[in-house]
């Protein structure tokens, strides 16, 4: 609104002076509509007439219809005027639908809450942000006293229910108690089943309130009004905390939030009384909350594992490392989450412990599980026929590989080289595959030759191998052969005794 001396100039100026608009406008500072609402002639303010529409004859049986039917969608009442002759579209029909419609704006009570009675809990969302190569979804756990307007603040990657069961007993610790009643939507996590008034509450859930010893209340199915206190804590958490706020990890983000509810959301104005804060109404009600329980409530996430053939669990998008002894699967191993930590049970013995990590596939080893293994390994190094070959002669290695280059299959190889290590001993097979590199002729079949050269120009007799039919048990049992001179030392060491 512009002031009457104004208005008076514009109408002297456009009328006396017969000075255009724009000139009136730039030289008052004001905008042309505003000087052409002032001239107020039929020159500037023509009334439009307005034109007949599709749906005029049809008026009076829509406000009919909604009068009995208020809340009647706009797409029924378009078949029933479409076969009483309406031939416009449904666009046109919405508008006047929009215009016409009674509204019913429901009235409400302002609620009045006791000191330490009464509490509201629910999740929010704060869309998606990257850890490492993973996407998580943020959300934060917000609970509030109904009566001081404080609250407790914390964010997670999930929306499970072992969060949400974290985020009661992180807010019972930091209040150092809490109310004897919380309101709750009806999610998931509360409420598996609800037909009317009767409810199935989720039996983990249960545990809790049975634990600290509060009533929970599910609201009314589509009454976000019975918790407003808690949505408008949320609506203030995005506005006045979240916004533009970078954060580098979740425990920081987290200590930044308490950060902001003692400096800000707990400083603001109490709105019960102006006159007072929000913290000092809680210092009011914080004597009326209910004590905690002497223990805390366990709320890690048991997962049953089943180990595989490689010393690593997999959780949560990441693999965790296990002992070598744990990969026997007759045991009933357990994985417990936390917030912050991997742990793996083998009944109540924890065998395997891990800082938890939000990235994805990342192995998190312990290295004291891997050198364990890498012993076993060790000891295991002579079980196999190659590994017994490699011990008893080393030079077999050099031979195998040149071979292989000459297009031999090196398992062939071995296997002869096994069966020539049994007949000959190693002294020999040594003497024979050093002397078959020699004439560049890398094959067993040449070392063998060789053996054979030996043995004849020696005048030995042809080495008998061991029939173990009769003893199968014996049959692939390995002995690692020693060195001989060891026991002319030992013979030595006798004789000058």
């Amino acid at each position: 609104m512009i002031e009457v001396e104004t208005r008076a100039r514009i109408r002297r100026l456009f009328y006396v002076e017969h000075w255009k608009i724009g000139t009136i406008a730039s030289e008052l500072g004001l905008h042309p509509e505003t000087v052409r609402l002032a001239v107020e002639t039929e020159r500037f303010n023509n009334t439009k007439t307005l034109r007949a529409s599709l749906t005029d004859p049809y008026a009076d049986f829509i406000r009919e219809v909604l009068a009995k039917h208020s809340r009647l969608r706009a797409t029924r009442i378009f078949q029933m005027i479409r076969d009483r002759g309406y031939s416009g579209s449904i666009v046109q029909l919405r508008r006047f639908v929009a215009c016409i419609r009674p509204s019913h704006q429901e009235a409400f009570l302002r609620l009045r809450a006791f000191p330490g009675e009464q509490g509201q809990v629910d999740w929010a969302h704060f869309g998606e942000v990257s850890v490492g190569r993973a996407r998580r979804r943020l959300s934060c756990f917000v609970i509030t006293l109904s009566y001081s307007r404080a609250l407790y603040l914390e964010f997670f990657f999930d929306q499970r229910l072992e969060s949400f069961l974290r985020g009661h007993i992180h807010a019972f610790e930091d209040w150092r108690g809490f109310p004897r009643i919380l309101l709750y939507d009806n999610l998931r996590s509360v409420v598996l089943e609800r037909r009317g008034d009767a409810i199935h509450f989720h039996p983990r859930f249960q545990e809790l309130c049975a634990h600290y010893h509060f009533e929970s209340r599910p609201c009314q199915v589509a009454r976000g009004n019975q918790k407003g206190r808690v949505e408008r804590a949320i609506r203030y958490i995005r506005e006045s905390f979240f916004a533009a706020r970078p954060f580098t990890t979740l425990e920081d983000f987290n200590r930044q939030a308490l950060q902001w509810r003692d400096r800000e959301a707990h400083c603001r104005a109490w709105p019960g009384d102006d006159r007072r804060k929000v913290e000092e109404a809680f210092t009011e009600e914080k004597p009326r909350l209910l004590p905690l329980p002497a223990h805390r409530f366990d709320s890690d996430l048991l997962v049953p594992l089943k180990p595989g053939k490689t010393i690593y669990v997999r959780f949560d998008l990441n693999d965790y490392s296990i002992p070598p002894e744990a990969l026997d699967r007759r045991k009933n191993l357990m994985l417990a989450a936390s917030e912050s930590t991997i742990r793996i049970l083998d009944g109540i013995t924890e065998i395997a412990r891990h800082r938890r990590s939000y990235d994805r596939g990342q192995p998190i080893l312990d290295p004291a599980h891997q050198e364990a293994l890498l012993k076993e390994k060790h000891k295991a190094k002579g079980s196999t026929r190659g590994s017994r070959l490699s011990q008893a002669v080393p030079e077999s290695e050099a031979l195998l590989d040149a071979a292989f280059v000459y297009g031999e299959s090196a398992g062939h190889q071995t296997t002869a080289l096994v069966n020539l290590l049994d007949l000959y001993g190693a002294k020999e097979l040594r003497a024979a595959i050093c002397e078959a590199l020699e004439r560049k002729t890398p094959r067993a079949s040449s070392v063998e030759f060789i053996l054979n050269q030996r043995r004849r120009l020696n005048k030995r007799r042809v080495p008998v191998p061991v029939d173990l039919s009769h003893h199968p048990e014996l049959e692939n049992l390995s002995v690692t052969p020693h060195n001989l001179e060891t026991y002319d030392v030992l013979a030595k060491d006798d004789s000058n005794e």
